[in-house]
């Protein structure tokens, strides 16, 4: 194997394969995990849902429990890393891209860091265009006030630039604590009030499903699923790092009872009339603006994790010291401004997250952990055995990685097919400063 390039602290620190005496459990594991994933994604579901027709809703069912199991597995795959090699079980800056170095040299942990990267950058545009496109909103409803959505990404992203200039999230664990509670009762009170608007809605029409609207909602839903490249880094910080499955099988179950009722509830209700931000139908009133002010605090919290890792990362390439200084400052600056740029580009929330749902997200989750998984135990060594892996489990990791890469490619193509289209093209707000999100 080739010399990793992380920098690994004494294992004797943290012990045995990485546990840590006062970790997460399970429980407190599986929160963090869902108030990662949670958010933007539940907003969208409602037209993907719409987009897919009835089937959608097996889909993101089935999404939920793939990516519960390729969760699992990617958290066997960090097991059997630092079984084998010591240097491993201290801490590891890019876990996931080392276990890409592991199996298959440096193309491999530099695709899984491109994947990565692009997908936290492209969430962080998401993000930023979901929280610009609800605070909008909120002043409309409670001043009367409309003003452009192109300037409301500029103060928005005016407002959370100096707090994306601290070191790593490491002490932001409350936040994904108050994430989690926010989005949860956000789902609740926004199923509630769709009830509600089913007493007035007009009949239900809904559109007619063909490829290109099937594969931009698996775009959606992937996005929705997928938190797995922080799975490793939640791995490490568990008490008991070998049952990180099992938390991953309680966040996805939580996911679920939070993502199916909102999917389902906008679709019957709205039909055709769904937009890709739900709220944007909802019928207005104090408690859609409470749903609206809760996302938002999830969206801006969420912002600052997310686009951390991909600052680290290019501090690190153009050797920017770890400490606070003007340079880092000046760094983090430049990211912001870049994901503001996109932002103003393309300002499309649902092609811009089925776009990155379909690519990097889908590589992540459905992909790379089956194939990694496939990989490392069938691999021997000095010191070790091949693991042996049943022909039934061997089977089930294979498909996944078709439907993987099939979705994937026919998602990825239908999202830029819809982003290049005149009838849905919207103009970049630098060209057309009272440009609508799209």
């Amino acid at each position: 194997m080739e010399e990793l390039d992380d920098k690994s602290i004494n294992a004797e620190e943290q012990g045995v394969l990485g546990h840590h005496k006062h970790g997460l459990t399970v429980l407190t594991c599986a929160v963090f995990m869902v108030g990662e994933m949670a958010g933007s994604g539940v907003l969208a579901l409602p037209d993907a849902l719409e987009n897919a027709g009835w089937i959608g809703i097996v889909v993101i069912a089935l999404s939920c429990v793939v990516c519960a199991y390729t969760g699992t597995i990617l958290g066997r795959c960090w097991s059997i890393v630092q079984d084998r090699y010591p240097e491993m079980r201290g801490h590891v800056r890019y876990p996931y891209p080392a276990m890409g170095q592991i199996t298959f040299g440096r193309p491999g942990r530099y695709l899984i860091s491109i994947a990565t990267n692009s997908a936290l950058f492209g969430t962080a545009v998401v993000f930023l265009l979901l929280a610009s496109q609800n605070l909008q909103m909120v002043v409309d409803h409670l001043f009367h006030k409309n003003l452009s959505f192109c300037f409301w990404l500029l103060i928005v992203a005016g407002i959370l630039l100096p707090c994306t200039w601290p070191g790593t999230p490491k002490d932001f664990w409350p936040v994904a604590i108050g994430a989690m509670t926010a989005t949860s009762l956000a789902c609740v009170i926004l199923v509630v009030v769709m009830g509600i608007d089913s007493k007035t809605a007009p009949p239900v029409v809904h559109r007619d499903v063909d490829l290109l609207s099937f594969a931009m909602a698996f775009g959606t839903i992937a996005y929705a699923s997928c938190g797995h490249p922080a799975f490793p880094t939640f791995q490490t910080d568990m008490r008991e790092p070998a049952k990180f499955g099992r938390a991953a099988c309680l966040a996805y179950l939580v996911m679920a009872a939070m993502y199916l009722p909102v999917a389902i509830t906008g679709y019957y209700v709205y039909g055709q009339n769904v937009k890709e931000n739900v709220l944007q139908t909802v019928t207005a009133g104090t408690p859609l603006l409470i749903v609206e002010l809760l996302i938002t605090g999830h969206l801006v919290c969420s912002y600052i994790i997310v686009i951390n890792p991909v600052c680290q990362e290019v501090e690190d390439i153009i050797g920017i010291e770890r400490h606070f200084s003007v340079k880092r400052v000046l760094s983090r600056t430049v990211v912001c401004a870049l994901v503001l740029f996109v932002a103003e580009s393309v300002p499309h929330f649902g092609a811009v997250l089925s776009l990155v749902g379909g690519s990097s997200l889908t590589l992540l989750a459905f992909i790379a952990p089956p194939v990694f998984y496939l990989k490392l135990t069938s691999t021997a060594g000095d010191l070790w055995e091949a693991i042996p892996v049943p022909l039934h489990e061997k089977v089930l990791n294979v498909e996944i990685i078709l439907v993987g890469i099939v979705c994937g490619v026919a998602s990825t193509y239908s999202a830029i097919k819809v982003l290049a289209s005149p009838n849905s093209f919207t103009p970049p707000c630098y060209v057309n400063l009272t440009a609508a999100s799209g």
